[in-house]
């Protein structure tokens, strides 16, 4: 019986219990043998913010915790909205060409209503209802709620107000516009909910960094996986608070036209207009989210913006699909999995820093970029590493 390989998106931050249990109950489905592929934000993340630990420090963790190989989803698409992020990997995941199945959390713990929702969101009616909604002034997630509802019903477009339903409808659509043979499967997501900071079985990563930035390391550590306090004890763990005044500058010198060129921007609403005046007056980031803020253009969109600006992000820098698969770290059955990808690939396999040299185009293009996202992450640790990391750090190996 052939051997099943399955991907799972993740961010990490920091790998818990309940990623634990994703996988558990993954190869539970699947067979014991099953090789996981994890892909993985790098160091900046969806909710528009540093990374707890590192991308390595993180692959480490997710290796130790039952993954077998951990790829990376390049900044572009790891800070992007939910569409653009589960479009960035599963075009990874789909170019690996060893990956049978994808499996991702989701509140209702079923494909079928999912399914559902996604078919419905391509689908014209849909397209021409949200037109009508967005005309309105109404913010984007409310108008495609509304119009699901219109068409669906209540129940299925309640699907879209919980955050792991709604990414798991952009996996399907994702497969589906990739026409990729890949297999969806979902798991019932089980303790606190998404960026809660309650107690339950598993508690989110959102209670588990509060605590460990805290120093309060004791109550994170039995959500942690075994061996993963020691390994963040040896680390300097981020603080977005580091680089404020850094992201203040930037935004005072950012023109309404230098707006407009970022992905999202909301460039025919008149956004950057109204941005270019917050970034003038604004003393702290909450003052110009604040000031910039409006009933279509939520906090998080803003934030979103806000961090592309500071990383010099722009639209053109967001390709549709990621054009390189990057290793940050793989296990000995990971190991396997890079000698069948070697083969079957359509992308090239970055297993070493020298291999971006290599690279040309849109892919070195990429891989630039990436490295001065890295070289700014680095200013939110303490101490500050040496620049240009990079270029030298090579992906963490774990054979045991």
């Amino acid at each position: 019986m052939a051997i099943n390989t399955v991907g799972i998106v993740a961010e990490y931050n920091p790998f818990h219990t309940g990623h634990g249990y994703q996988i558990a109950q993954t190869r539970s489905q699947l067979g014991g043998d099953a090789r996981v592929i994890a892909v993985m934000s790098g160091n900046w993340v969806q909710q528009a913010d540093c990374a707890l630990a590192d991308k390595w420090t993180r692959a480490r963790l997710a290796l130790m915790g039952g993954a077998d190989l951990v790829l990376e989803l390049p900044t572009p698409w790891a800070t992007a909205s939910a569409e653009s992020f589960a479009r960035g990997a599963v075009a990874l995941l789909d170019s690996t060409g060893v990956t049978d199945h994808l499996c991702f959390g989701s509140e209702c713990g079923e494909l079928s209503p999912l399914r559902q929702v996604a078919h419905c969101l391509n689908s014209e009616t849909y397209q021409a209802g949200l037109r009508r909604f967005t005309d309105e002034g109404m913010p984007f997630a409310a108008c495609r709620q509304a119009v699901v509802q219109a068409l669906l019903g209540e129940e299925p477009a309640r699907l879209l107000a919980t955050p792991n339903n709604n990414l798991g409808v952009e996996y399907l659509r994702a497969l589906s516009a990739l026409h990729s043979p890949i297999r969806p499967m979902t798991i019932r997501r089980e303790g606190s909910a998404h960026n809660t900071l309650e107690e339950n079985r598993f508690v989110s990563a959102t209670r588990l960094r509060r605590d460990l930035r805290a120093g309060d390391r004791a109550s994170a550590a039995p959500y942690l996986v075994s061996g993963g306090q020691g390994v963040l004890e040896k680390v300097s763990l981020s603080r977005l608070d580091r680089v404020e005044r850094a992201m203040l500058a930037r935004l005072r010198t950012m023109t309404a036209g230098d707006w407009a060129a970022l992905p999202d921007s909301g460039a025919a609403e008149g956004l950057p207009q109204r941005l270019e005046r917050a970034g003038r007056q604004a003393v702290s980031l909450e003052q110009f989210y604040e000031l910039a803020k409006t009933k279509r253009y939520t906090h998080a969109r803003l934030r979103r913006l806000v961090l592309w600006a500071f990383l010099g992000l722009t639209a053109d820098h967001r390709p549709d699909t990621p054009p390189y698969l990057r290793v940050l770290g793989f296990g000995p059955r990971g190991r396997d999995l890079l000698r069948e990808m070697k083969d079957r690939a359509s992308l090239p396999v970055l297993t070493k820093p020298a291999h971006a040299r290599a690279l040309d185009g849109p892919g070195r293009q990429l891989f630039q970029l990436e490295a001065r996202c890295t070289d700014l992450y680095d200013l939110c640790l303490d101490p500050i590493p040496v620049p240009g990391r990079e270029w030298t750090q090579g992906p963490v190996i774990l054979m045991e």
